[in-house]
């Protein structure tokens, strides 16, 4: 009987537990969704087969686009692939011809090293031709023209403006000298042009030569003119005495008077004639003394113009070779490192 008692009692237990699991599930809370379940059919397995999943419009857009997105991706794979290929390739390059140079440049020391020897004699040291390229040759020849020109430019000047003054005294002192000789003879002509006119000359001493009588020394003097005219009158074999009655030795014995004008002019035309001559003989000095000095200075202008031009080229092809020797320099320290 405790057994049949202890079984009710047991089974009472889930009995109780499922009467109240079922007023719950009886019992539809307000705040739940309803939920419409998903059934699947056999038949729906149709849709997804290969003629149909290939004809269906959404599929084809669907790997169209995916197809389209995965070209364009492997196409610009493609051109950084390229770009990054193009990159290694011009760095290899460069490196191969870095080596290539490097192992040149090592080989042709080892030659040049190779054929030198310990001992050197002067008989053993060959004569060098050294080839020196156009631009050398030429920043050279520059600079010696340059040089020359330049050492040139200002003895020109110098020496020439010395030579010119001392052409000019020379020429002016010459001028001068000219001047004043021709004015003497211009006053010895007026002299004895006045003195042929005087009476007693014309009438009594018309045929004699004055020029042989009357000089540079006695031109401007009336004694001296007094002496000439009675030297005259002796050379026509009648000297004047100091007791003689003839007119010509009673009017030289008043000299003052007949030989005044004469003195006068001459004087007169002497200084004129001097003046004439020497003003134009300074102006034909002056001409060609400016003439001179121009040409001199237009030398010295030229020569000084040439010589700022090869000092111009001689600059740019002394900068161009500077530059190349530094380019040079830092390709071979690009070598080393």
């Amino acid at each position: 009987m405790k057994v049949h008692y202890i079984n009710i009692l047991l089974f009472a237990l889930p009995l109780n537990i499922l009467v109240r699991y079922q007023k719950i599930q009886s019992i539809t809370p307000h705040h739940t969704p309803s939920h419409t379940p998903t059934t699947r059919l056999l038949c729906e397995c149709e849709f997804y087969a290969p003629v149909n999943y290939d004809s269906d419009p959404e599929m084809k857009k669907v790997m169209e686009n995916f197809n389209r997105q995965t070209s364009q991706r492997f196409h610009e794979y493609d051109e950084r692939m390229k770009t990054t290929r193009q990159k290694c390739k011009d760095k290899c390059d460069k490196e191969i011809q870095k080596i290539i140079l490097k192992d040149k440049l090592e080989k042709q020391m080892e030659q040049q090293l190779t054929t030198l020897e310990t001992k050197i004699t002067t008989d053993d040291i060959p004569t060098c031709i050294c080839e020196k390229s156009m631009a050398d040759k030429v920043e050279k020849g520059c600079l010696r023209c340059g040089y020359g020109l330049g050492t040139v430019a200002p003895t020109v000047g110098l020496i020439g403006s010395v030579a010119i003054d001392a052409w000019k005294e020379v020429a002016t002192a010459s001028a001068i000298d000219f001047a004043t000789k021709a004015g003497i003879k211009a006053g010895i002509a007026k002299v004895i042009e006045k003195i042929k006119e005087i009476s007693f000359v014309e009438n009594y001493l018309k045929f004699i030569d004055w020029s042989n009588f009357i000089n540079a020394s006695n031109y401007k003097s009336i004694p001296g003119l007094v002496e000439a005219a009675k030297a005259a009158k002796t050379s026509t074999g009648k000297a004047c005495t100091a007791d003689s009655k003839e007119i010509v030795c009673s009017a030289l014995s008043k000299g003052e008077t007949w030989f005044t004008p004469a003195v006068r002019d001459g004087i007169e035309v002497t200084t004129t004639t001097t003046e004439s001559v020497e003003k134009a003989a300074m102006g034909t000095i002056q001409n060609t003394t400016t003439t001179s000095t121009t040409a001199i200075i237009a030398s010295v202008v030229t020569i000084i113009v040439i010589v700022l031009i090869m000092v111009i080229i001689y600059l740019i092809l002394r900068y161009r070779r500077k530059k190349k020797m530094k380019r040079k320099l830092q390709y071979i320290k690009l070598l080393e490192e």
